[in-house]
């Protein structure tokens, strides 16, 4: 792979190909103002003014690939429902060519926030898992759509959507396709095989246990990345930047960020970002610090947000 210079082609990234699957959700928004306290309880009341709705999870992933200009296609489970017919709806207007499996018996995951002067003061999740014979037919579906891509990201929330991810990664693998995993729990044994495994620091430590020191961390996150047969280690670490580690070593990129407004997300422009460089024949370096560069802009803007082209490579 060659390494590139800060100047991108937008004729290289158009034609990177990045699959991204795994757990789709609808971000939805309410904005208002909170000045007083509820008589019924002591909670605030929040008089709502404004709402939105933009797409999370894994259609937050192929967003961020699509926003820089690269094709980006998105394969999911979700609901036969309004979020889900709204989820793909966006998809296509934000660029995203979407292969979406509905469930008639699925409620597609939406997660409401509620947001009153510029600070989170509620969440409410909406979810359910996928019937496991609409995930059979899924992972048919994937064994078509993988040969006509050049990296896969499996963006996993721990919704079921990635049930059959020990068959995908095996299936690209084979397919000599590089796998990028953004993981969920405290099993990482299911990720066995990917390319890179890209966790930030509170789910590496669900994995590895606490660490003390900077070497102790070094020998835990090598040790699972050996243990799990992984090239790449990816380990976001808030302000203190990424660490890459690798056979030869590792490699600290510091943070970018200007000023830290709102870290949803922060994780799928990682991810989708170090898949898009990737897919344009860019290096493990040069796609690490370019991701990283990419994580600082969007943790300034409010919720699941995106990075444009002229944001990262014009600015």
């Amino acid at each position: 792979m060659r390494l590139l210079s800060s100047y991108m082609d937008k004729s290289l990234l158009k034609k990177a190909r990045v699959l991204v699957t795994g757990d789709a959700m609808l971000d939805r928004y309410w904005f208002g103002d909170a000045d007083r306290i509820s008589p019924e309880a002591p909670v605030p009341v929040v008089r709502i003014s404004r709402t939105e709705e933009r797409l999370g999870g894994a259609a937050n992933v192929a967003v961020n690939i699509a926003s820089v200009g690269a094709s980006s296609s998105l394969l999911c489970v979700v609901g036969n429902d309004e979020p889900g017919h709204t989820l793909e709806r966006f998809a296509h207007e934000q660029g995203i060519t979407p292969d979406l499996q509905f469930d008639d018996s699925l409620a597609t995951t939406v997660k409401l926030r509620v947001v009153a002067r510029q600070q989170q003061m509620l969440r409410c999740d909406f979810e359910a898992l996928p019937a496991q014979e609409v995930l059979n037919q899924h992972l048919d579906r994937f064994r078509t759509l993988l040969a006509q891509h050049d990296v896969l990201v499996l963006s996993d929330y721990g919704k079921g959507g990635l049930s059959h991810i020990v068959r995908m990664i095996e299936m690209a693998n084979d397919a000599g396709i590089p796998v990028l995993v953004d993981p969920k729990g405290d099993d990482y044994s299911r990720y066995k095989g990917a390319t890179i495994l890209t966790p930030n620091r509170s789910e590496l430590r669900q994995v590895v246990g606490a660490w003390n020191s900077e070497e102790e961390l070094t020998t835990k996150a090598q040790g699972l990345r050996e243990s799990l047969g992984l090239r790449y280690l990816l380990l976001t670490r808030s302000e203190e930047g990424m660490t890459l580690y690798h056979q030869d070593g590792q490699l600290t990129v510091p943070t970018q960020a200007r000023e830290v407004y709102d870290v949803s997300g922060a994780g799928d422009t990682v991810i989708a970002i170090l898949a898009t460089m990737l897919a344009t024949g860019a290096n493990i370096e040069e796609a690490v610090r370019t991701a990283n560069r990419a994580g600082g802009i969007v943790v300034g803007k409010l919720g699941t947000a995106t990075v444009s082209f002229e944001e990262l490579f014009e600015d």
